[in-house]
């Protein structure tokens, strides 16, 4: 086997599919990057039986073969080559050398054969939405899924697709996340459950461009992503997910409008007296056109006051500050609306577009 593309390419595909390296698995075979050089090209893949990265890049004086190179190497040699163009030879034994100008290096590989390639997914439910929506979907919900595995579908995303309405949801126990978006053509009706660390790892790799399409195909067992030469097959979570429109309501008696700026500046400055792990809330108490946020922990206390617009009832209620920010950081808009119910109840971040709706449940505190 043996191929040239230039250092800058090749970089760019290994860390591509590098972030589907088993990073703890004791399989050996797990912890490689597969390469196969044929005439179309060469394709690098990479695969933890969870979820596997492809992608293909344009290469001469290509000579077709296969190897497995351990991934941690190979990434590293390849990104301290110096720059220019790359030759990549594999030989008896699976002895791989690779080089650029003067440089030289050989690293030992293993059968490509016995690499695991990525599973065939079936292309009928699928949907098309922008690099540029999808990132920033998943950027504006992923916060809110749990971190640990005591229950696997709250450790994921639940895709919902509607005619041409896509409906994304995270949740802890805490919190709700949930993003529209309204797509241009019409699809079928089915929904599954991405792993949130499928997503997190997926939105390093999307560019993010406006222009560029992402195709999302969807069966029973697996979810396939389709994009820029790139391919991200991930298993998707077994189960149902939980009944959202069931724990989501529009009814309020307070509605608060306030400056995201101004409120993120003051829960970033009340967060400073906060450990981890502590449950002291920041209190808010909303009257006529003035909100006042106030917090005591074992640190310290602080005491603030907000422009507002009210609607409603007065009402004094308390949130874990972070769950807060983390809403709140994800949002663009000048101004956000806060909609509530009472002392006792969620609070919702939305907006009348309904582009995305956000849930955060209260904390108890004495006043």
């Amino acid at each position: 086997m043996k191929f040239t593309c230039s250092k800058a390419l090749l970089a760019k595909g290994v860390n591509t599919v590098l972030k589907a390296v088993s990073a703890k698995s004791t399989v050996t075979i797990l912890q490689c990057i597969l390469v196969e050089a044929a005439w179309g090209g060469v394709k690098l893949t990479a695969n933890n039986t969870e979820l596997g990265i492809e992608t293909m890049l344009d290469a001469e004086n290509v000579e077709p073969g296969t190897v497995a190179l351990d991934a941690k190497i190979f990434s590293e040699i390849v990104r301290k080559l110096p720059d220019g163009e790359v030759t990549l030879t594999c030989g008896l034994n699976y002895i791989t050398q690779i080089s650029c100008g003067k440089t030289k290096l050989t690293i030992a590989g293993l059968m490509g054969e016995d690499f695991e390639r990525l599973p065939y997914v079936e292309r009928q439910n699928m949907f098309s939405i922008s690099e540029l929506s999808l990132r920033e979907v998943i950027r504006q919900t992923i916060f809110s899924i749990a971190d640990n595995d005591n229950n696997r579908i709250m450790t994921g995303e639940w895709f919902e697709m509607q005619e041409n309405r896509l409906r994304v949801v995270s949740l802890d126990g805490h919190r709700i996340s949930v993003r529209y978006v309204n797509l241009k053509e019409i699809y079928g009706n089915y929904e599954v459950v991405v792993p949130g660390k499928t997503l997190q790892e997926l939105a390093k790799i999307l560019e993010g461009r406006a222009e560029s399409m992402v195709d999302v195909y969807i069966s029973e067992s697996y979810i396939l992503f389709e994009f820029d030469r790139i391919r991200v097959v991930s298993r998707v979570e077994e189960g149902k997910y939980f009944p959202i429109d069931q724990m989501m309501s529009n009814d309020y008696n307070t509605r608060i409008t306030v400056n995201r700026r101004a409120l993120i500046d003051c829960l970033d400055r009340a967060s400073l007296l906060v450990r981890e792990g502590d449950r002291k809330p920041i209190v808010m108490d909303m009257k006529e056109d003035c909100m006042a946020l106030s917090i005591r922990t074992a640190i310290g206390s602080m005491n603030d006051e907000l422009d507002i617009r009210k609607e409603g009832e007065d009402l004094m209620i308390g949130f874990n500050t972070k769950f807060f920010l983390d809403a709140l950081r994800v949002l663009d808009e000048e101004e956000v609306t806060l909609y509530l119910s009472g002392r006792r109840f969620p609070c919702y971040i939305r907006d009348e577009a309904e582009t995305y709706n956000y849930m955060i449940l209260p904390v108890n505190f004495v006043v």
